[in-house]
């Protein structure tokens, strides 16, 4: 097995063991066992119970940045591009947080650990939401002063109602219909473009 499928085995388990019985009471010894590998080869890409699972926050990001690349390859006008970006990013979040059960409380929990994981994530989905508003600007569909700014702004509204969304927070009393509507309307009406 090459190095790097033996070091996604190892995220694949503890992210599973996590889901399972929570990082606070998975043990090293607990990943090598369940990987089938000795703990000297879990230490010899992983030198702590943290390390692992900041891997396992980031191989999670990965697929969600994935997802996020392909939405913005799609051959669909600017304007609903960018209001499925969205919701590819708050529904693919809450998809990782409720897959993986107990690490559920920890993605709240440890925040601050995770956001030093998300920084790659947080500068590729900028890149993503400032292509799509350029798209947007050449096709006449947007009108943005600053593509940097906005893009960001956008990217920080989203990345804020990540937990209201998860915990069915926002719009939970609309049907989505209404609820895309709403959605539709702000994003459209903050670029420069009347939402129908």
């Amino acid at each position: 097995m090459t190095v790097s499928k033996t070091k996604a085995t190892l995220v694949d388990v503890a992210r599973q063991l996590f889901a399972k019985m929570g990082v606070e009471n998975t043990t090293m010894n607990d990943i090598a066992l369940a990987s089938g590998r000795g703990r000297r080869t879990l230490y010899t890409y992983f030198k702590s119970k943290e390390e692992i699972y900041l891997a396992v926050v980031a191989s999670e990001l990965d697929i969600l940045s994935d997802k996020m690349r392909r939405v913005a390859e799609m051959r669909i006008p600017p304007d609903e591009k960018l209001i499925e970006l969205i919701y590819t990013h708050l529904d693919a979040v809450k998809e990782v947080v409720y897959r993986n059960g107990t690490l559920r409380a920890n993605f709240f929990r440890d925040i601050w650990r995770v956001e030093k994981v998300r920084k790659r994530f947080d500068a590729k989905e900028i890149v993503l939401f400032k292509d799509v508003l350029k798209e947007g600007i050449e096709k006449g569909v947007f009108e943005v002063d600053d593509v940097d700014m906005t893009a960001e702004i956008m990217h920080y509204a989203v990345k804020g109602i990540e937990a209201p969304y998860i915990r069915g927070h926002v719009g939970a009393h609309l049907d989505d219909g209404t609820r895309d509507r709403y959605v539709k309307r702000l994003v459209m009406g903050a670029l420069g473009k009347k939402a129908v």
